[in-house]
């Protein structure tokens, strides 16, 4: 008589369902790395991340990167305590390094609306770099508002509102090994707001 399979158990209660794991997630990675180490070959890379939601997959991706790289990081504010963004992006906090005749790669953890990866693009133009990538570990393409394609995608993803791996809702759930859908009931509940 065959066993029944019983179905893996969420990281965390409030998920509705795990979307990417992380498995999936590491073994995107090396790949990741590869591409963009053949794709920047021995010329020194400065990454730029959007943090905080870039920071797991920044942190990850750079082992994987066989290309010399400096690191800074910019703070850009979107959603706040929201599924939805809040009007448009703010950038909180600039950056340090000098990017003029660099090759910049900047990461994010999402790419839906365009709007702050477009404002980030826009501000470090600004510098005169020599080339400008850009990087993210999901594209919701559905939400698409501004023209942008990432140089480098971690994975396609539905419109849905996930968390884990670095992305949040109102500062939780950064901290899943997982990328999962967060449970409809929980999405901008008021006593968050």
């Amino acid at each position: 008589m065959p066993t029944a399979t019983r179905p893996k158990k969420l990281p965390h209660p409030d998920l509705e369902r795990i979307l990417v794991t992380e498995a999936a997630i590491r073994q995107r990675l090396k790949v990741l790395g590869a591409e963009i180490s053949k794709a920047y070959g021995s010329e020194e890379l400065t990454v730029i991340a959007v943090v905080n939601g870039a920071v797991f997959f920044t942190a990850d991706l750079l082992r994987q990167i066989r290309t010399p790289v400096r690191l800074d990081c910019i703070r850009v504010s979107s959603y706040r305590n929201s599924t939805r963004p809040v009007g448009p992006p703010r950038i909180l906090d600039t950056l340090q390094l000098d990017l003029e005749q660099r090759h910049v790669l900047l990461i994010d953890d999402i790419l839906d609306t365009g709007r702050t990866l477009s404002a980030v693009v826009a501000e470090i133009q600004k510098r005169k770099p020599a080339s400008v990538r850009t990087c993210v570990l999901l594209d919701k393409k559905v939400r698409r508002e501004v023209p942008l394609e990432a140089d480098f995608v971690g994975f396609p993803i539905p419109d849905q509102f996930v968390v884990g791996y670095g992305l949040d809702f109102a500062e939780r759930y950064r901290n899943l090994p997982c990328i999962g859908v967060l449970k409809p009931g929980l999405q901008n509940p008021p006593e968050w707001a």
